[in-house]
């Protein structure tokens, strides 16, 4: 039952739905799952999507560390179990135990292979890739390493779940609930929202002027490519479901659209009161020092979200494939660092924070930098807007 159940959570993360609910009823013999459906969604069929997430996994041995070709082994019929141990050799390990029709089909594989990899998959993620270090003739192997209890646990359990003696079958009960307590909680935070946004925008205005004004259209431009982002509005890039961690990314990276706006703000007033500079060489100046400030504290946030993606996000995802880096650790780290295998189905809801901050971060480069700078260069042309009074300077007559 907990194999199956690790299975569904794996199906679940792999598909970007990060906001689920999956624990087993060992007195009933069931697997509960609960998840939400994508708002707008026109084919609704909740009974073909769990008949899909309750679908038997199946687990593949195939030559290297691409999923290409004839599998080695498959399933049942080659692969009887895997126990988690412990040698004073190796430490702790995964033992496999092969069928009689696995143990030949990997004797053969295994000297074909030799000193290559082998790696193993559930359905089309990949839990390991060990190197081959002997011809292996019993049916008996031992996928070894620098691995924790916890880790051999976890991966013998999720070769287990591709290895099922027993089919799942799907309850005809399937219960749709109406989310009113979730649009009310939404109406909530929506205005919750707009009201924090408004008191920013009043004080950037009165402290700023005009730069106060530009900043706001700023982080709403910003607001509005990470909504757009998380929708599934842009082709090529899925819709997801938005989690607590996943708000609180967008939380943190409008933070950092309004700290970019005020350093710009403030070294602008600088140039005009301090330096006594003219307005157009205050803006360029002020732009120009800040933009070192801004950058050190967002490419930090990069790294935090691009480490947190490409660890905690589904192996088959556009963000893992574009953070090719990941998956050449992936690839080439299975087995050195433990529970690296296996992390990314242990949650979503990192991936949901981390991919939140990473487009805001990217957003407010856009719009709280360039957009910025050409709004505000744009405005101070008008003559009715140049005296520096408007952009934090002294007043003049």
């Amino acid at each position: 039952m907990a194999n199956a159940e690790a299975v569904i959570n794996t199906r679940l993360v792999n598909k970007n739905i990060t906001d689920s609910e999956v624990y087993t009823d060992n007195e009933t013999k069931q697997i509960i799952v609960r998840f939400p459906w994508q708002s707008e969604e026109t084919n609704y069929d909740p009974a073909a999507a769990v008949k899909e997430l309750g679908e038997t996994a199946m687990v593949s041995f195939y030559a290297g560390t691409e999923r290409t070709g004839t599998p080695l082994l498959q399933g049942a019929a080659d692969v009887e179990s895997a126990e988690a141990g412990f040698t004073n050799e190796e430490g702790y390990v995964v033992q496999l135990n092969l069928t009689d029709a696995g143990k030949s089909k990997f004797a053969a594989a295994t000297k074909a292979n030799m000193n290559g990899q082998i790696s193993i998959w559930l359905d089309d993620v990949m839990l390991t890739a060990p190197t081959v270090r002997n011809v292996i003739t019993d049916g008996k192997a031992i996928i070894s390493g620098d691995m924790t209890q916890e880790y051999v646990e976890e991966l013998s359990e999720k070769i287990n779940a591709g290895s099922l003696p027993f089919a799942l079958t799907i309850d005809d009960t399937i219960r749709v609930i109406n989310p009113t307590m979730g649009e009310k909680s939404l109406d909530v935070m929506l205005l919750a929202g707009l009201i924090a946004f408004g008191l920013i925008c009043l004080m950037m205005i009165v402290k700023y002027r005009v730069p106060g004004v530009v900043a706001c259209i700023a982080i709403l431009g910003q607001i509005a490519g990470v909504i757009a982002c998380t929708s599934g509005f842009f082709s090529g890039v899925e819709s997801f479901t938005l989690t607590i961690p996943g708000i609180a990314g967008i939380i943190l990276s409008i933070g950092m659209g309004v700290d970019s706006n005020v350093i710009t703000a403030e070294r602008i007033k600088e140039e005009l009161r301090v330096n006594k500079k003219t307005l157009d060489g205050a803006i360029d100046t002020g732009f120009s020092n800040a933009f070192s400030a801004i950058l050190d504290g967002n490419v930090t946030n990069v790294i935090v979200a691009l480490i947190l993606m490409g660890i905690f996000g589904p192996y088959n995802s556009i963000w893992s494939k574009i953070l090719w880096i990941f998956m050449w650790l992936y690839n080439n780290t299975i087995g050195l660092i433990p529970g690296l295998a296996i992390a990314n189905t242990i949650t979503g809801s990192i991936y949901s924070f981390g991919y939140t901050l990473l487009i805001g971060v990217i957003f407010n480069f856009i719009f709280g930098v360039y957009a910025s700078r050409l709004m505000l260069k744009g405005i101070s042309r008008f003559k009715a807007l140049r005296n520096p009074v408007w952009y934090g300077g002294v007043k003049r007559g």
